[in-house]
């Protein structure tokens, strides 16, 4: 099936500088203030949880050079999505988007709106746990007011994008400093017998990863700079190594920071990890520490909010879900309807959800599509070695993130299994059941079409052009 897009050419305008700083953009966000405790709790000691750290740097550095391959053989927009379609076909692509777009779209922003309440409420429930009915009034009104932001206004969401990043770096560096100090004053005794309490056992080990890997999430964002990057042969895989190794760099030092100031039990009990640490380290000053954690995570959601739409027009476009999810605000400009989609579902996951149990059933079909993703990869490298390849891979690293992917996805399964990873496989395969009668049948298109109609009226928006 041909893309309607292959005419266009986007100019190339991104040098090593900015693509550097896109993928570290998007990868720090809120995880690396909230997720250490909960890799420490699951892989129960601190030498462990740095290598598990610096692990997940590794598998997202391969990932990211199996994408970079990815983004130049297949050179379309839709991410995953396109790169399924191409190699797998439309019903498994479909039930991608319809995974996407019900649980990990919505499981995302919903995982880091809780971050974002934990750090808000950290302060005033200072030696005590914050009341889970008020972390998610919190976490629902960030969602609201974010959805309005981008709704209303891409300068404005924009600008939200820039100040964050400004904020999250100094908190980064004002913790990194700190630990810095703290170790030179020998503060050390908490990385005596460090590997004490490892827990070795399967479901334990691809908790921690799943925590681990949310924190490094974005390393596959270069593909959406692919067509615009300035020779990519040689810029793609330079960027991915530069910034997922300074990513990984300031992950570790956050956490031997981190695990200098505070001993391991107050790491695994706190709810806000940098709350605790700014209390400990700057005393009645350690709210600013909340602050800054606060604004990152409200900037990681601002941009989960921001990128919305992109796949949701491209699988409407070839005729996945509905035409009402590609369309955009007429005067505006905003893709207002995916938006607004996208805020009711997270709202409907934050009820019953927590953060640990989010990230895991964000991670677990995560993974899931990852590993079909690449997998279309060495198909393509097997079956179809003529295709013109500006940047390539050894055949190698496609297999071992594959690998990993199928670990990650049945270690938590494997010694403890949760009824909810049942759900959430059969929700995945009812996607298929869903593709039958609706997309490839086209079931009740008079309906839809109404529907749509009053949804366009109603919500003020209209098609976009091909080339969104």
């Amino acid at each position: 099936m041909e893309s309607d897009t292959q005419g266009l050419n986007l100019k190339r305008g991104v040098g090593i500088i900015e693509a550097v700083s896109f993928i570290a953009g998007t990868m720090i966000g809120s995880g690396i203030f909230i997720s250490p405790q909960y890799v420490l709790s699951a892989i129960g000691s601190p030498g462990a949880s740095l290598l598990v750290w610096t692990f997940c740097g590794l598998i997202a550095m391969m990932g990211g050079l199996c994408y970079a391959e990815l983004g130049t053989v297949i050179a379309e927009s839709g991410g995953e999505f396109i790169y399924i379609l191409r190699t797998a076909g439309k019903v498994m692509a479909f039930v991608f988007s319809f995974s996407f777009i019900i649980v990990m779209r919505p499981a995302s922003a919903t995982g880091v709106a809780l971050s974002f309440a934990e750090y808000v409420v950290a302060p005033f429930y200072s030696g005590c746990t914050p009341s889970q009915l008020v972390v998610k009034f919190v976490a629902a009104v960030a969602i609201l007011l974010l959805t309005l932001v981008n709704c209303l206004s891409v300068r404005l969401a924009s600008g939200i994008q820039v100040v964050s990043m400004a904020i999250k770096l100094l908190a980064l560096a004002v913790i990194i400093l700190g630990g810095v100090v703290m170790l030179f004053q020998g503060h050390t005794k908490n990385f005596d017998n460090s590997f004490e309490g490892t827990n070795v056992d399967t479901s334990s080990i691809g908790i921690a990863f799943y925590q681990g890997m949310w924190s490094y999430g974005g390393w596959n964002t270069l593909n959406f700079l692919t067509e615009e990057l300035k020779h990519p042969e040689v810029n793609l895989p330079r960027a991915v190594v530069i910034a997922i190794s300074l990513v990984t760099g300031l992950y570790l030092l956050v956490n031997v920071s981190y695990l200098t100031v505070m001993t391991p039990e107050e790491l695994m009990s706190s709810s806000a990890v940098a709350v605790t640490w700014g209390n400990k380290m700057l005393g009645r000053w350690g709210w600013i520490m909340s602050v800054a954690a606060a604004l990152s995570a409200f900037g990681s959601l601002n941009g989960t909010f921001f990128s919305g739409g992109r796949l949701c027009f491209v699988a409407a476009r070839e005729g996945h879900l509905p035409d009402i999810l590609a369309m955009a605000h007429v005067r505006r400009l905003t893709p207002s309807p995916a938006l607004i989609f996208t805020t009711v579902v997270s709202l409907l996951v934050l009820i019953p959800g927590d953060f640990q149990s989010i990230v895991n059933y964000f991670s677990f079909t995560a993974w899931f599509f990852y590993g079909i993703t690449l997998s279309g990869l060495l198909y393509l490298k097997i079956k179809k070695p003529e295709l013109p390849r500006p940047y390539k891979v050894p055949i190698i690293l496609p297999i071992l993130v594959i690998i990993v992917a199928i670990f990650l996805v049945l270690a938590p399964i494997i010694d403890d299994p949760h009824i909810e990873y049942l759900y959430v496989t059969l929700f995945i395969i009812s996607g298929a059941i869903v593709y039958i009668p609706f997309i490839h049948y086209k079931l009740c298109p008079g309906l839809l079409t109404k529907l749509t109609v009053i949804l366009q009226l109603f919500l003020e928006v209209a098609p976009t052009e091909k080339n969104l």
